[in-house]
């Protein structure tokens, strides 16, 4: 059994950590971090993963940010922890997080990964959506949590500049509640793991 929640001060070392241990040295010059630097997260959607003895076996991120002077949640980073890599967590965490953001009103989802993971959410190439360079434009990928949100919204990705844009919660009180999983029984691919394949490259 696991417990996913919504990340809290207190968390943050141990996610710190948790990122630190699964991607390489540098992380927070890659291109990504750029837009978020001085933006809040977006709290209610930034989420760990804790395994029975408590420890955080995996941690998801989400920040706002502007295409086309439009609202988009951008995904990442997503890390499972190395022993725990390829069993599924980080599918669990996606599909969590991703269902809190319809409830909170999101309508468009970005993050740079790999298509062959993250397709199976539903996400696909952004071909006119442009990330900060080097990003590969391959790696541009996009999710509709709203019919036609991605629709004529394209241009560069900007940082988002209105304070409380990650504040956008619809009467959505219950999101703040912690729920228990099972351990997965489905996206076990080890080849394509959630670490292996996050958003930030």
């Amino acid at each position: 059994m696991y417990e996913i929640c919504p990340e809290t001060p207190a968390d943050e070392p141990e996610v710190e950590g948790l990122y630190d241990l699964c991607f390489a040295p540098g992380r927070t010059a890659l291109s990504s971090y750029r837009l978020r630097d001085g933006v809040p997260k977006v709290a209610d959607l930034c989420l760990v993963l804790r395994d029975g003895s408590n420890t955080v076996m995996a941690a998801i991120r989400f920040w706002p940010v502007r295409v086309g002077g439009k609202p988009v949640l951008l995904l990442g980073p997503i890390a499972v922890h190395p022993t725990a890599q390829g069993e599924g967590l980080g599918g669990l965490l996606m599909r969590d997080s991703l269902a809190r953001a319809r409830k909170l009103g999101w309508e468009r989802v970005l993050l740079v990964g790999d298509a062959p993971y993250y397709s199976r959410f539903g996400f696909a190439r952004l071909d006119d959506v442009v990330m900060p360079p080097p990003t590969n434009p391959a790696r541009v990928l996009g999710l509709e949590l709203r019919p036609g949100a991605w629709v004529d919204v394209v241009g560069p990705v900007t940082r988002e500049t209105f304070p409380d844009a990650g504040k956008l919660s619809r009467g959505a009180n219950d999101l703040s509640a912690c729920v228990t999983v099972d351990h997965p029984k489905e996206d076990t691919d080890a080849r394509h793991s959630a670490t292996g394949a996050s958003a930030d490259q």
